[in-house]
């Protein structure tokens, strides 16, 4: 029995299997959320204290996003394709791409972001760090 444990363990630990990357200095408030046909809809402001970030993610459906304070970083899964939005910048995010959104900078970043989402699904889905040196 105990090699038994031993080699699940070791296979647990060396598995490879990576696990979804925390945000920190993140913090949401809802505004409006509603649903029409197959699509939910909400609409939130987000809001990334200096040195924070998203943690690794995706999203189902299409983000529309602006800036309304601070700067936001996003990189997206290949650790080099980089964006950054500044105060009245807006972005929009298309779904299953995998990216991380950061505060370099030194005040909180604020986002006012619209969500449309295929009906009953997250907001957002974690991902691992795809190899990225910085996260």
């Amino acid at each position: 029995m105990r090699i038994v444990s031993a080699v699940v363990a070791a296979l647990l630990l060396f598995s490879g299997v990576a696990s979804a990357t925390p945000s920190h200095g993140v913090t949401a408030k809802d505004i409006a959320k509603w649903s029409v046909g197959d699509k939910d809809y909400a609409l939130r402001e987000i809001t990334v204290a200096p040195g924070g970030a998203t943690g690794w993610h995706h999203h189902d459906g299409t983000l529309y996003a602006a800036v309304k304070k601070g700067v936001l970083t996003r990189t997206m899964s290949d650790c080099t394709t980089t964006f950054v939005h500044h105060r009245g910048d807006t972005l929009i995010e298309e779904p299953a791409h995998v990216h991380i959104g950061r505060n370099l900078g030194t005040e909180p970043m604020v986002l006012e972001v619209l969500y449309v989402n295929p009906a009953g699904t997250p907001l957002s889905r974690d991902e691992p760090n795809p190899g990225c040196s910085f996260e």
